[in-house]
């Protein structure tokens, strides 16, 4: 794989987790460019974004057991609020993973409470992938 389609699914990775970044202009700049095969882009910036979302997952899964610790970055009161409302729009929200600023600290909610990895993925691929293939479609 060519460098500059790694360098895209490391962008698109790192835009899935909790840190703040945004790989819709890297995707957009590699299209625009003409260099690159548009659905390699596509394919690249699909998987690290979901991977991306998928570590939060397994962060969220994992560390709750960490959550009496003072360090611990989540207050209980904030992690029962986000419970609740990821509980009322129950697991079709993660369709949704893809939008900013909510996305990320909902895939991150969704390993918290218990959603199984194989059910998390179903419905965060469609949302991720299709809007990276919008955003590969419309340039």
């Amino acid at each position: 794989m060519e460098s500059g389609v790694i360098s895209l699914f490391l962008a698109a990775l790192l835009a899935a987790t909790l840190l703040p970044f945004s790989s819709e202009a890297v995707l957009a700049a590699m299209v625009l460019s003409g260099r690159f095969d548009p659905w390699q882009l596509w394919w690249a910036a699909s998987l690290g974004n979901v991977l991306g979302a998928q570590i939060n997952w397994g962060v969220g899964r994992y560390c709750l057991r960490f959550q009496d610790r003072r360090w611990f970055p989540v207050a209980p009161e904030t992690l029962r609020k986000a419970g609740e409302r990821f509980r009322a729009q129950g697991e079709w929200s993660l369709l949704f993973a893809w939008l900013p600023v909510v996305g990320d600290p909902l895939t991150f909610v969704a390993g918290a409470f218990g959603v199984p990895f194989w059910r998390f993925s179903l419905w965060v691929v469609p949302g991720k992938a299709g809007r990276y293939l919008l955003i590969v479609g419309l340039l």
